[in-house]
């Protein structure tokens, strides 16, 4: 919940890390199998969580209903934002991997889906949101970069 201090969302980052394992497990069915349907429930799940809010990803009503209550409550919290944008970017590489797969361009699915499933996993396994890290180095730049243009 956003505070009168921080008013932007934030998330308990348990909540993603959950949700990165079974992302994780879904791409490597997808992987295995080349069942494309399965990707594009996966699609759907990414832009719920990416452009709806992460409170409406199936996965976090999973995480809440399910997860959340057997662990030990957390003060820690981080910003919602770069989450979702983590899910936009597994929401196009999803596309491009249902498009891959239904188009009959099997590698281009397997890498797409493949690469979503490398960022997934670095989220379950270590904590290490890619799409995060993409997302802030993106806002640093925009920053540097409006510094530079109000400066001339």
């Amino acid at each position: 919940m956003p505070t009168p201090r921080d008013p932007r969302p934030s998330v308990d980052p348990r909540g993603p890390r959950f949700a990165a394992w079974l992302t994780s497990a879904v791409l490597v069915v997808v992987l295995t199998t080349g069942w494309w349907p399965l990707l594009a429930a996966q699609a759907v799940v990414f832009a719920l969580g990416g452009f709806a809010g992460l409170r409406h990803s199936p996965y976090a009503a999973l995480y809440r209903a399910f997860v959340a209550p057997r662990l030990k409550p957390t003060d820690e919290r981080e910003d919602a934002a770069p989450v979702r944008f983590a899910q936009s970017v597994g929401f196009g590489f999803a596309v491009v991997g249902v498009l891959g797969y239904a188009l009959g361009v099997a590698p281009l699915g397997i890498v797409a889906t493949a690469f979503a499933l490398v960022a997934a996993f670095l989220n379950a396994a270590f904590g290490f949101c890619l799409g995060c890290e993409a997302y802030l180095l993106i806002n640093r730049l925009s920053i540097k970069q409006r510094k530079v243009g109000t400066a001339r």
